[in-house]
């Protein structure tokens, strides 16, 4: 299967992580879009979850990867734009069922209630596992 085109994106408390996960997923051979922040300055998250959704509206991505202190503030702003489905994963059970029931194509961390490790646990899991569909398909798209 060919590599999806995965953005990044973050407020000031989820910049370090983000950083951090963009590079991991440069090392795994993702094409990696930094939508921004660039640096620890405050910013507002919900700036972010609209850069987000425009870089999906335009097809330049196919999986989003968002973070914020809690990463519960920037899934609720993405959550507001029709085309993108943002969850918020501490486990890898949660994020391969993200994918595999919801169709999920936004995975948030927090930066300041998870660590990498944990982070990139869930990430692998998110970027393998492909939506199942079926009985699963007609509940997705009420959601649009």
């Amino acid at each position: 299967m060919e590599k999806r085109k995965v953005a990044c994106a973050s407020d000031h408390a989820g910049f370090e992580i983000k950083a951090a996960i963009r590079q991991t997923l440069a090392d795994w051979g993702y094409d990696v879009l930094d939508l921004g922040t660039h640096d620890t300055a405050p910013v507002d998250y919900p700036d972010f979850a609209q850069a987000m959704a425009e870089a999906f509206a335009k097809d330049q991505i196919q999986t989003g990867v968002l973070a914020c202190g809690s990463g519960v503030g920037i899934s609720m702003a993405a959550n507001r734009f029709k085309n993108l489905r943002a969850v918020v994963c501490h486990t890898p059970e949660e994020a391969r069922l993200a994918r595999l029931h919801n169709d999920a194509n936004t995975i948030a961390f927090g930066g300041r209630v998870m660590t990498l490790e944990a982070s990139l646990a869930c990430l692998k899991v998110f970027l393998a596992t492909e939506f199942e569909g079926g009985r699963h398909a007609k509940r997705v798209a009420k959601m649009s």
